[in-house]
């Protein structure tokens, strides 16, 4: 049975990349498209910004062809603007548009968006309907078990959005007052999932970091596909590991250094084709130590990489690293 979001067809259990701020930008999306994801969504993007036309919103909005299926995330904490963003948004044309309850920082749960919102279902209901007749496309969610280990109301948040008109459900395992702390428990998704008023997919996500937690919480949550976020981030990888491992039951081999770098290369390149030369080679900084995490004596090679503006000093030294590391992993 595949699962289907609205019309989009994901296949059987899709795995799917979680907007994370400052880090699933188009450069990203792209190394992770080429390694198996099933669907994604971008950074989110706060309504406030849309509706200014501030820059960096804007931006936000970049899409491209080849990342299809890709969902455009929204947060904000007035129902009006929410709804004018959701015009804009869908003007982007993406394939759906998400509405992120789900994000626990201060700076966006203490203005009353994302994970706040948990604290006023009435609103959080309000604010999706609003959003669902704003838009031609299908509109998903993703939120959190609840504002704190009291107020844990995702079963009654569940079955009220999809009254609204949601087409899909993502869950975070833990409530706004863990952030990322302690365990996700998927339990409640669980129950949620086996709810019989609900029809629409329910995406389970949270500290699923390899093959064999997706396979085994794949079968003990019954979920219809899981969202993967942290894992990803210098690990693109994972997806096609876990996908190899639906397939035929077999681990398939990690990376080698040779894949690693040139995977690094391809997200350098991404992202100075997007950002520019300057910006591009800038943001980069913060993914090499996760492209070649783990390997002992790279610290020398990342304070390089982290301290060098132009493009050709860093291949220079990439090169290097495949021919220091090349036994590593072989």
């Amino acid at each position: 049975m595949s699962v289907k979001i609205g019309n989009i067809d994901l296949g059987e259990f899709p795995l799917l990349l979680a907007p994370m701020e400052d880090v699933s930008d188009p450069p990203f999306r792209y190394v992770c498209k080429q390694n198996g994801v099933d669907m994604m969504y971008t950074e989110f993007i706060s309504s406030e910004g849309l509706i200014r036309d501030a820059a960096k919103s804007k931006q936000k909005l970049d899409i491209f062809e080849y990342e299809r299926p890709i969902g455009i995330q929204i947060f904000g904490s007035q129902i009006e603007t929410m709804r004018e963003a959701t015009v804009i948004a869908s003007q982007a044309n993406p394939d759906l548009i998400d509405i992120n309850y789900g994000c626990p920082v201060k700076n966006v749960a203490c203005r009353g968006a994302g994970a706040s919102l948990l604290q006023d279902i009435d609103k959080m209901v309000a604010m999706t309907k609003a959003v669902v007749e704003s838009t031609h496309l299908p509109v998903t969610v993703k939120t959190r078990l609840g504002w704190d280990d009291h107020t844990k109301n995702v079963y009654e948040v569940a079955e009220r959005l999809q009254d609204v008109g949601i087409k899909a459900l993502t869950i975070h395992g833990r409530t706004r007052a863990q952030m990322y702390k302690g365990q996700a428990d998927w339990t409640l998704i669980k129950e949620i999932k086996r709810n019989p008023r609900i029809q629409i997919p329910i995406f389970g996500n949270g500290d699923v970091d390899g093959v064999e937690k997706a396979a085994n919480w794949r079968l003990e949550y019954e979920v219809d596909g899981i969202m993967i976020g942290r894992a990803a981030i210098g690990y693109p990888w994972i997806f096609r590991e876990i996908k190899h491992f639906f397939k035929t039951g077999e681990q398939l081999a990690g990376p080698t250094i040779d894949e690693r770098v040139s995977v690094c290369r391809t997200h350098l390149q991404k992202s100075i084709e997007w950002k520019g030369e300057k910006t591009g080679i800038f943001e980069m900084r913060r993914h090499y130590s996760n492209y070649f995490k783990g390997i002992a004596n790279f610290k020398e090679y990342r304070m390089k990489l982290v301290s060098l503006e132009k493009v050709s000093d860093i291949e220079t030294v990439l090169d290097e690293v495949a021919a220091s590391f090349e036994d590593v992993l072989a």
